[in-house]
């Protein structure tokens, strides 16, 4: 059972003592689009004083850790950039150090500047992503695209400027079985502060779904990043909490990696029928703002 953390000064300080280190999604839970949520940076920095650890755990691929550094500094939040753990950032991490893809191949993008940045970042070829905004003029051009044998890899990732040409692409790549197959994250939909619009896991189905083909997935729930994070930090699990609005990808990862996990009702997920959800969260809070 989900169990609501009603601001009580022996319920939070009970929380706040069994966690050493906190791992924070961002859009939902410390942000709104370019909006902050109220009161969060005020948390976020009584919880250094009180000597915890931060970081921050993103499925969004469209922006890298500088970017994402940039705008945690507009909003007079206090970050580094080693504190940042985008899937950009995982999936270029992965690519580099356990796929090992050999020099002489390239991983082709669909997706955003956050991956090219990720991937140049690690010394990795790549191609696609904006190269590819331009779209197929009429059904004569859909022969040009052919099998690049240099091409090692396909990345999947969020990407605004999706269109058949990249679907292509990566469909004719993929037709390899050698050729891997990666996404950084399957989350359904993307919230922004009015809305929420199809994510990268609905674009994601274009492709998998006629291939036939499921991608190793960098976000969360799945646990490649978390397996960078603890070998980075040497984080104890049992004392990491997980805060988040989503119950399929950040309560999940929390509890598959052996977290706490928080879930806070400023996101995608609303607290009408929190009791009938399959996935449950240690705790529940409105807002992030209203920890302490």
């Amino acid at each position: 059972m989900n169990h609501l953390l009603t601001g009580k000064p022996e319920e939070i300080r009970a929380l706040l003592d069994s966690v050493d280190t906190f791992l924070f999604d961002c859009d939902g839970v410390i942000w709104h689009g370019d909006n902050l949520i109220p009161n969060v940076a005020h948390v976020l920095e009584r919880l250094r004083e009180m000597g915890k650890r931060i970081l921050f755990v993103s499925n969004n691929s469209t922006k890298s850790r500088r970017q994402y550094l940039k705008k945690f500094t507009q909003l007079n939040i206090e970050a580094y950039v080693n504190e940042v753990f985008g899937s950009a950032y995982a999936a270029a991490y992965y690519i580099k150090h356990n796929l090992e893809l050999p020099d002489n191949k390239k991983v082709y993008i669909v997706g955003m500047s956050g991956i090219q940045e990720e991937l140049d970042a690690e010394g990795i070829k790549h191609c696609g992503s904006s190269d590819d905004n331009e779209n197929l003029t009429d059904m004569s051009e859909m022969s040009t695209i052919k099998n690049d044998p240099d091409v090692g890899a396909v990345l999947f990732g969020f990407d605004l400027d999706l269109n058949y040409k990249k679907l292509a692409k990566a469909f004719t790549y993929l037709q390899n079985p050698e050729t891997h197959f990666l996404a950084t994250n399957t989350d359904l939909t993307f919230p922004t502060k009015n809305a929420v619009y199809p994510g990268t896991g609905a674009l994601l189905a274009a492709l998998s779904t006629p291939l036939g083909r499921k991608p190793l997935v960098m976000g969360k729930p799945e646990q490649r990043m978390l397996d960078v994070i603890v070998d980075k930090y040497h984080l104890d699990r049992s004392r990491t909490c997980m805060v988040g609005d989503r119950l399929d990808t950040d309560i999940l990862f929390g509890q598959n990696g052996g977290m706490k996990t928080l879930l806070v009702l400023t996101g995608v997920t609303p607290a009408a029928g929190l009791d009938e959800q399959e996935i449950k969260a240690d705790f529940v809070i409105d807002s992030l703002g209203h920890l302490l």
